[in-house]
C-alpha cells in the first residue's frame, strides 16, 4: 500500500509536517510505502476557471501539477497535511485542491471514473492554534469533496487544536504515538 502525503504548509517542519513524519513512521512500521510531496516552493498556478479540463478531464495550465496528477492518481492513499489558517486550509493547500477541478470534470462531466474497485482513501491531518469548536469544519468539508472528485473515500481525519509555535508538537509524545497508530491504522484497514 502506498500512501502520498501532501505537505500544504507554507512552513518546513512545523506542526503538521512532523505529525505527518509520524504517520509515515507508522505506515512503514506497517509494511506501506510513503512518499511526500510539499507544495510550498512548487509552482501552483491557480485555477484560470478556463474551462479547459471539461473536454479531456486533463489541466490545460502546465506547471507543477501535471506530475503532482500522476503521483496522486497512482497513490492508494493520500494524507493531506495543513495546518489551519484562519479557520481554513492553507492558501497552499487550497490552490492544489481547485486544479482538482480537472479531476471533477474527468469524474463528473466526462463520468470517468478511476480505480473504482480498489477503494482508494483519503484522510486530513491538520493542526490549529486555537480550540474553536468548528475550527476544522471547513477543512473536512473541503476535504470531504476533493476526495469525492478524486473518486476517493474521505475515510479519516487526524485533528489537534491548540498547539501553535513552531515544532510545540514534538512535546506531545502522546500525540506522535497517536499519529504513528494513525499510520500504522491506515495499513491495516482500520481507518
Amino acid at each position: 500500500m502506498h500512501l502520498l502525503i501532501v505537505l500544504g504548509s507554507p512552513r518546513k517542519n512545523g506542526n503538521s509536517e512532523i505529525l505527518a513524519q509520524h504517520v509515515a513512521k507508522g505506515m512503514e512500521e506497517g509494511g506501506g510505502t510513503v512518499e511526500y510531496i510539499r507544495l510550498a516552493g512548487l509552482t501552483l498556478s491557480p485555477c484560470q476557471g478556463c474551462g479547459g479540463c471539461e473536454k479531456t478531464g486533463e489541466c490545460v495550465i502546465k506547471d507543477d501539477m501535471g506530475a503532482i496528477y500522476e503521483r496522486a492518481d497512482a497513490a492508494d492513499r493520500i494524507l493531506v497535511a495543513s495546518p489551519v489558517y484562519f479557520y481554513a486550509l492553507t492558501a497552499q493547500t487550497k490552490a492544489f485542491i481547485d486544479r482538482f477541478q480537472a479531476r471533477w470534470s474527468r469524474r463528473y462531466l466526462l463520468d470517468n471514473r478511476f480505480r473504482l474497485e480498489e477503494q482508494r482513501k483519503g484522510y486530513l491531518l491538520s493542526v490549529a492554534a486555537t480550540k474553536g469548536a468548528k475550527v476544522f469544519d471547513c477543512s473536512l468539508l473541503t476535504m470531504r469533496y476533493f476526495y469525492e472528485a478524486m473518486d476517493m473515500t474521505f475515510a479519516d481525519s487526524f485533528l489537534l487544536k491548540g498547539v501553535d509555535q513552531r515544532g510545540a508538537v514534538r512535546n506531545l509524545p502522546e500525540e506522535l504515538a497517536r499519529a504513528e497508530a494513525f499510520g500504522r491504522d491506515i495499513v491495516t484497514g482500520a481507518h
